[in-house]
This record gives structure tokens, sequence and C-alpha cells, in this order.
């Protein structure tokens, strides 16, 4: 074990800390949910700041100083604004959305390590447990489109179940990488096993993951479940209120999420010289934050044709070959200098990518690198 693998061993939370399994779970509950609430605002001010900039306009910059309460006086007018309830949709059905919706998102965090040992549950299945929660918040999505009474609202969450369907499999592949590597499906020890980042040895494996997220999250370019030059505003269209306010905070929450598991599972997570853990994995969150937001500012949206192919005729090809050749590496060379499969991997990563766009056709046109 390395020196860094000693402190972090010796620095490891107890299980049941502060003592008590039931004191335990209460404890980091409050803690979860204040984290991803405190977050949530936080990554609103940053993402329209940012987009600010991007697009060459200070952004949101009057409420408070730098605009920091922004997101508060968004949250106010929201929260006072009329609740308003289709008389032809699902009333029940319509209530129940935005919660079946969150609370998937807010359960993801249970298996998420803050540091060694610093974590609700350490499931030793806990990447299984990700993708079998993250999953039911679709439900939620399509729940609200379909019982809105509303064929835009319908074909938003149509398209929110096409796209988990074609992007969770790409996404199930690439971990599956990380979990032949780090020979562990809980997040605490796959953190701990990564004396390097992940992200060096799987490139192939965290692009096909990046991408898929930004898919399962509705986020930019694959933003069609809300795509307002087509169906005006998607599965939320007929949401007012709270309820909209919560299906906003699930988006975020959502984001959130993919940020907290990316740094997990391939930047090392808590793992990091001279500053905290906690601060390390705040730092690594963010960072992959940032990538988000400039993909947001930078990229415009595909077609759904374009979006079904991507992950169909793309992202599935080349997640089976990072799994076969993962897989050939454990197999047959486990003793491996990290230097030689950082440079073996890196190398596949830019030669797949540079000849699978010579031969795919996005919509009549070629994907170009």
């Amino acid at each position: 074990m390395t020196a860094a693998g000693t402190i972090s061993q010796a620095s490891a939370l107890a299980s049941d800390w502060p003592g008590n399994f039931w004191l335990h779970l209460l404890v980091f509950a409050l803690i979860i949910l204040a984290f991803v609430l405190l977050t949530v605002i936080i990554v609103i001010w940053l993402e329209r700041r940012l987009i600010g900039r991007i697009q060459v306009r200070p952004g949101p910059n009057r409420a408070g100083p730098f605009g920091l309460l922004q997101p508060i006086a968004d949250m106010i007018k929201i929260l006072t604004k009329e609740d308003i309830v289709p008389g032809w949709g699902d009333r029940l059905v319509f209530w129940l959305a935005p919660l079946v919706a969150f609370v998937p998102v807010l359960l993801i965090f249970a298996v998420v390590p803050f540091w060694n040992g610093a974590l609700l549950a350490d499931l030793n299945i806990g990447i299984l447990y990700i993708l079998a929660v993250s999953s039911v918040a679709s439900v939620g999505i399509f729940m609200a489109g379909w019982s809105s009474g509303n064929k835009y609202a319908l074909i938003g969450a149509m398209r929110n179940i096409a796209q988990l369907i074609s992007y969770e499999i790409p996404m199930v592949i690439s971990l599956a990488a990380v979990v032949l590597v780090a020979g562990s499906l809980s997040l605490n020890e796959i953190v701990a096993a990564q004396d390097i980042p992940y992200i060096l040895i799987q490139p192939l494996g965290f692009t096909i993951f990046f991408i898929a997220a930004l898919a399962e999250a509705n986020r930019t370019p694959f933003d069609l479940v809300e795509a307002d030059s087509e169906i005006v505003a998607g599965f939320n269209i007929e949401y007012s209120g709270m309820k909209f306010a919560s299906l906003m905070l699930t988006e975020y929450a959502e984001v959130v999420a993919i940020s907290a598991i990316a740094t997990s599972l391939f930047l090392g997570g808590w793992r990091g010289p001279f500053l905290p853990p906690f601060l390390w994995f705040v730092i690594k969150m963010f960072a992959v934050f940032f990538v988000l937001i400039w993909i947001r500012g930078t990229l415009p949206r595909l077609r759904i044709d374009q979006v079904m192919a991507f992950a169909w005729k793309f992202l599935l090809p080349l997640a089976l070959i990072n799994l076969v050749v993962t897989g050939a590496q454990v197999l047959f060379w486990p003793q491996a200098p990290y230097w030689s499969l950082v440079l073996i991997n890196v190398t596949l990563l830019v030669a797949l990518l540079l000849l699978w766009s010579r031969f795919f056709r996005l919509g009549g046109s070629r994907v170009g690198v």
C-alpha cells in the first residue's frame, strides 16, 4: 500500500460514527440533504454567471454582491406563484411526479463517500445501487408528462425514456470497466484503490460515462426532453409554483450527483495532498460541473434522431471495445505499471475517436474530431 493509502486508511471514519447506527443514519441523512440543497443553490448561481461570461454578458449581478442572492430571489418568486393543476390531467399523479423524480436523486448520495468512510451506507454493491435508483427518477419525469394531459409534455416524457434506455447501456458498460480495474462495486473502496485517478487509466471509459451522463440528466446538447424550440419546455410545461421548483431542483440535483459520481469513480474522490479530504472532493466535483457548464454554453442542441444514433452507433461499440481491452489488461497483465496503462489507454482513446469519427455518420454528415 502507498503512503497516501496508509494515511487514508488511518483517517477513515468509523462505520457507525458518531457512535450509534441510528444516529449515524440520521446525521448523514441531514448532512446529505443540506449538502445537496446548498450545492444546488451554488451551482445555479455559478452556471448563470459562467454562461453569462461565455455569452459576453455579466449574468445576474443585482441581488446581493456578485448576484449571490439571485437563486434565493428566484426561489421566493417561484414559491409565491399560483399552483395550477390542469383540469384534464390526472391530479394525483401530477402531484406525485415531482416527489418521485427528486427522492431517487437524493438517495444516490447515500453511497457517495465525502471522505474515507464518511458516507451513509458503504454498500458492497454501490454502483449497482446507483444505477438502479437513478433509473427511478425518469419514472417521475414520465409521470409528469403523462399526467399533464398535454401532447408536448407527453412527447418530452417519451423522449426521456428513449434517452434513458439508449444511454444507460454504454454507461453501465463503461462502469463495468472501472469495476474490473478496482475489483469492487463499493464507491468507497474504488476511491481508496485509486493510487492514480482512473481518468488516466480509463480515459475512454470516462469519456463514455461523461457523455452518457449528460444524456441521462438531459443536459446540453442532449436536452431534447425540454426542447423549447420544438415542444415548448417539454414534460414540465403544465407545472408552476412549488411543483415546478421541485422539478427544477431535481434537474440540478442530478447534475450534482453526476459530478459527485464522476469525482468518486474517475478523479480519486476525496484523495489528495495537503488539503482536507472533503475539500478535495468538493474541488473536483465543481471542476466536473464547470465542464458541464462549458459544454452548455458552447454546443448546440442535437436532433432527436442524432441523439439516438449517437448512443447506439457510436458510444455502444466504443464501450464494448473498452470493456474487452480492460478485461484483457486485468487478466493478462495484472501487475502492469501505471505509466504503461496510461500510455496504452490514452493512445487507444485517441485512435478510436479518430477512427470512429471517419466512419460514423450522424444525420447525413460525418462527425469530425
